[in-house]
């Protein structure tokens, strides 16, 4: 039989994190406070503990994963690199499709390798209890596991129209022992804000950040952690590029194109920024985000300064933007209901390095249908937008008969989704593209700084 699985050894997991903040061929734009001057990193510690935001301003090309990290790290990671073959021989295309597979970590996805570093540092910075956010419940699940590994408590507050839908998401995150709280809440004025203004709103990634960082800033026990947009977090999810080229090392091949989807931009910095690194040397290769057409934040949103939470706690960054007060329809990928996007990712799509296309959540749960019929796993419907466009390009080299290298992360399982398969399977859903007016109205509420 033709390879399938293509595996490394404990051993060969990477001992440093790569930064591309080193290869990109400009200085990221630095963070801004509300009067639009340049912040310092030690205006970051009202909300993050001092590894954190080393971390975050790190420059050096290589950061070194600590050894209690890399030891965590073995429950699960290396994760395996599957050759698609079935899925290929479905379609009928001449190209070789490969895919990684987050899904094999306890919390169901990627979110895992930056939630064990988080929550190391913070250890290490003797932090006892952080506040976070999370969306469709990756990221809350991820840091509860992490937080009870180094003896830290977690509170969640989890987008309400996820807490909503994915009960058993809240269930895993209790089990690990943090506190989940539906946001908007009642606990925060923010939250109350939020409330006053529409009592039944289904709550987004602004607002349950602006929760979670007016926790933090309001107890001296606490410290913020994020799953996604910040410098730190991606730097931490390389292990998935690196990986996936010591497995294309492997077999001697290489992509043409690296595929994931995103939503603030861990997934795909981790996946794509270690190529990166070999197109800043010369080597052709694709690099593509994948974002709902619901919530378009590269491909129709605006290149400024934001604030990367609904009510202004956080410091401005340079992103591309749907506006801080965004509120996207209830679409079941909720990790990529997100107003902005990380600022290096937006960057290296301002620059045109990268590339960004949106898709419609019909077509996005087809193409997980296709793949779970062909490969078994059932996908969350976030990667399901990576497989949409995997499946895009491998029926286009079907018709040019190019046999191209197709690669991209499966950044989670599907398995607390299945109310969503079935919604669609029952012809419930629809494809919600988010209209020009409101993306307009919000755009009219940036920050009023000077914008590039």
């Amino acid at each position: 039989m033709d390879q399938v699985k293509i595996l490394l050894d404990e051993a060969e997991i990477p001992t440093h994190w790569y930064n591309v903040v080193a290869d990109m061929p400009n200085p990221p734009a630095p963070p801004l406070d509300p009067e639009g001057k340049p912040i310092s990193p030690a205006a970051l510690s009202a909300i993050f503990s001092d590894p954190i935001i080393e971390h975050e301003v790190a420059r050096t090309r290589w950061v070194p994963i600590p050894e209690p990290v890399r030891e965590i790290y073995r429950l699960w990671r290396p994760t395996p690199m599957f050759r698609a073959r079935r899925l290929e021989a479905a379609i009928g295309t001449p190209a070789r499709i490969y895919y990684k597979y987050e899904g094999v970590s306890a919390a169901g996805s990627h979110k895992p390798n930056t939630a064990v570093a988080q929550a190391y540092l913070n250890h290490t910075a003797s932090v006892h209890r952080l506040a976070t956010e999370t969306g469709a419940g990756q990221w809350g699940s991820a840091l509860a596991m992490a937080g009870r590994m180094f003896g830290i408590d977690v509170r969640v507050f989890m987008v309400r129209v996820s807490y909503d839908q994915k009960p058993y998401r809240r269930s895993m995150m209790e089990t690990w022992g943090a506190e989940v709280v539906p946001s908007p809440s009642t606990e925060t004025r923010s939250g109350r804000k939020t409330l006053d203004l529409d009592p039944d709103s289904p709550g987004s990634l602004g607002i349950a950040i602006s929760e979670a960082v007016e926790e933090a800033v309001s107890r001296n026990d606490t410290k913020y952690a994020l799953g996604s947009v910040l410098n730190h977090v991606l730097l931490h999810q390389t292990v998935i590029g690196l990986e996936a080229k010591k497995q294309f090392a492997k077999i001697n091949d290489y992509p043409d194109v690296v595929i994931a989807c995103c939503g603030g931009g861990s997934n795909f910095g981790g996946s794509a920024f270690p190529f990166l690194a070999d197109k800043a040397g010369g080597r052709e290769v694709r690099l593509v985000a994948v974002e709902p057409e619901s919530c378009p934040t590269l491909t129709r949103g605006h290149y400024a300064y934001d604030t990367g939470d609904a009510s202004g706690f956080t410091p401005l960054m340079l992103m591309y933007t749907l506006g801080h007060n965004f509120v996207p329809p209830s679409i079941h990928a909720g990790g990529l209901r997100y107003h902005g996007d990380s600022p290096l990712v937006s960057q290296l799509y301002h620059e045109r390095i990268i590339e960004a296309v949106a898709r419609p959540q019909l077509a996005t749960f087809e193409a997980g249908m296709t793949f779970a019929r062909c490969e078994g796993i059932i996908p969350a419907p976030e990667s399901n937008h990576a497989i949409r466009t995997a499946i895009d390009e491998a029926l286009e080299c079907k018709r040019t008969g190019e046999p191209k290298a197709i690669y991209f992360t499966l950044s989670g399982h599907g398995h607390f989704d299945l109310t969503a398969y079935d919604r669609y399977l029952q012809g419930q859903l629809d494809d919600s593209p988010y209209p020009e007016r409101a993306i307009a109205a919000a755009l009219e509420e940036l920050p009023k700084v000077p914008q590039p």
